[in-house]
């Protein structure tokens, strides 16, 4: 049996980081350190929306490739590895996989068009202050009016929301969890910019009694299951970032040590250096494994709980890990702004951090485990 990736999965891989190789440097992410301006490059965005590669999940009657979640899982792993400044996971995973998979044919013929195409980009809020759930919101709230629903509250850190047409988001009403695609341009909504660690734009997203159409609502009470199965493949996609990152950071930093010379011999021939680097590696290839599982186990529509925790466990230690190795075997340089090293070591710090503590989920998957319940998703 082959394990390895199809011709095809290879060639959206390649393709991906052809572009991005290409189109991605320190030069031009330089414009948007530091806020200097909203941290997306919209013509190189719509140069992979023109290869076809942010709708490679998307069914081909509505303009996408027609693949899976694993090639989609490719893709963002290359954007991880260019740190490129585009919406991958918010506009490809976020909202076109959900909308795809619950949203009405009325909606999906009306959206995912012009969002395969870039004339509409989307978002999702899966975050609330003090509440990692997005299938137990609290602070945003619905009530039904008519066929319409009227929402409150207030939800954190949407990426990309002050540059999107429209935000998924989930809301509380009496019945039970409503999901719907929110119209930003709607009377009530208000966007309050926010500074995050890697300067990717992120607002704080404030509706009062904004009125959502019948034709813009996923669901009005079932919203609990379908925000679970965004955030798994949410998360597995920081994953797939994580590893592209992690690995671009690891090879860097080889690349250094094996260049730079003390005592007239390279660094990396030194055996503390040495030992570093294989660390290095060993964690990247465990977060490839532990990723690449859970993507293909969810590309299969099999259920992959205990996958995904894995692979976000390794992705939080990974990142720790590898960005303090990198820095620490490139002394001085790795901190210095003109070298790209620290924009990775950002990039692997904000996904820990958004993934949550490596310690919880380690003490959740062993409960788990002692009581016999995640020896098999």
């Amino acid at each position: 049996m082959d394990f390895g990736l199809s011709q095809e999965q290879r060639e959206v891989r390649d393709l991906a980081r052809k572009i991005l190789s290409e189109q991605v440097s320190a030069d031009t992410l330089a414009p948007y350190d530091e806020y200097q301006s909203p941290r997306f490059d919209r013509a190189l965005w719509q140069q992979l929306l023109s290869a076809g590669l942010p709708a490679v999940a998307v069914e081909q009657r509505y303009g996408g490739m027609g693949f899976g979640f694993m090639e989609l899982a490719l893709f963002i792993e290359e954007t991880g590895r260019s740190i490129a400044p585009v919406p991958a996971i918010a506009h490809c995973v976020a909202a076109m996989l959900p909308i795809q998979r619950f949203g009405s044919e009325a909606m999906k013929e009306a959206i995912l068009p012009g969002a395969v195409s870039g004339e509409l980009l989307l978002s999702a809020a899966l975050s609330e202050y003090l509440n990692e759930d997005p299938g137990d919101p609290r602070a945003v709230t619905a009530v039904v009016d008519g066929d319409e629903l009227v929402l409150s509250g207030t939800k954190s850190a949407v990426p990309f929301a002050a540059q999107s047409s429209h935000i998924l988001l989930s809301a509380r009403t009496p019945e039970g969890v409503a999901v719907v695609l929110l119209d930003t341009g709607s009377s009530g909504v208000t966007l309050h910019d926010l500074q995050v660690t890697t300067f990717e734009p992120h607002c704080e997203l404030v509706l009062e009694s904004v009125r959502v159409p019948a034709a813009m609502i996923l669901t009005a009470h079932d919203g609990a299951r379908i925000m679970g199965w965004i955030a798994e493949r949410a998360t597995a996609a920081i994953c797939a970032h994580q590893l592209g990152a992690s690995d671009f950071a690891m090879r860097l930093a080889a690349s250094y040590t094996s260049e730079r010379k003390q005592f007239d011999v390279p660094v990396a021939t030194f055996q503390a250096v040495g030992h570093r680097m294989a660390d290095c590696y060993v964690d990247v290839e465990c977060l490839r494994l532990t990723t690449y599982q859970a993507a293909s186990l969810l590309d299969s529509d099999v259920p992959a709980t205990t996958e995904v925790r894995i692979a976000k466990i390794w992705a939080g230690d990974t990142g720790h890990r590898v960005s303090y190795a990198t820095q620490h075997v490139h002394g001085g340089t790795g901190i210095d702004r003109d070298y790209p090293l620290w924009r990775y070591c950002l990039w692997l710090r904000q996904n820990e951090m958004s993934l949550g503590s490596s310690a919880a989920q380690l003490a959740r998957l062993g409960s788990q485990l002692a009581a016999g319940e995640a020896l098999f998703s």
